[in-house]
């Protein structure tokens, strides 16, 4: 990921979440759809994360298009199983755990660019992420279940490398 660099710049933070949008809209797209599994409302509250991405990017130090394609599970995929869903959620929502590391390491660095995204508009993700995890093990429980939703967070991460630039091989890059 660009903000893997020793030095993360405000351009490496711009494609980050460039990568992250086009993730995470077609993720949404395809599984709003649905009224079962993480997108209940009643299990879990909604959030908006395009909209913090969407602000960043419209942050006049990065100003550029917020669009973007992303390789995305299938729709009959995010359309079989709940289970599988919630394995999505898990990867979708584990990852505001790791925003709140990367934000704390370039809030400084990055200043006085807000990281709307990596802040999370300020709500600490921990009592969330505690909900969701109740959630899913209410809600994931057979092992037929349980191998879904591994299936369903492999495929996002999967979708989410998809997305990454090519690597240029060490010798090459010398």
């Amino acid at each position: 990921m660009p903000l893997a660099r020793m030095a993360p710049s405000l351009s490496d933070y711009r494609e980050h979440l460039r990568l992250l949008r086009g993730w995470l809209a077609s993720m949404m797209q395809a599984t709003l759809r649905h009224r079962d599994g993480p997108q209940d409302r009643r299990l879990l509250p909604p959030v908006d994360r395009l909209r913090l991405i969407d602000a960043d990017l419209a942050d006049p130090a990065l100003a550029i298009d917020a669009g973007g394609a992303a390789a995305t599970p299938s729709a009959a995929e995010l359309d079989g199983n709940a289970a599988w869903r919630w394995g999505v959620a898990y990867v979708v929502e584990g990852s505001q755990l790791g925003g709140v590391v990367l934000y704390r390491r370039l809030v400084a660095s990055l200043a006085p660019h807000p990281l709307r995204y990596l802040h999370g508009d300020g709500v600490p993700p921990g009592p969330r992420w505690q909900l969701f995890l109740a959630r899913l093990r209410a809600e994931v429980r057979s092992p037929a279940d349980i191998a879904q939703a591994c299936a369903g967070a492999c495929a996002a991460f999967d979708a989410l490398i998809a997305q990454l630039p090519p690597q240029v091989p060490q010798a090459e890059a010398a």
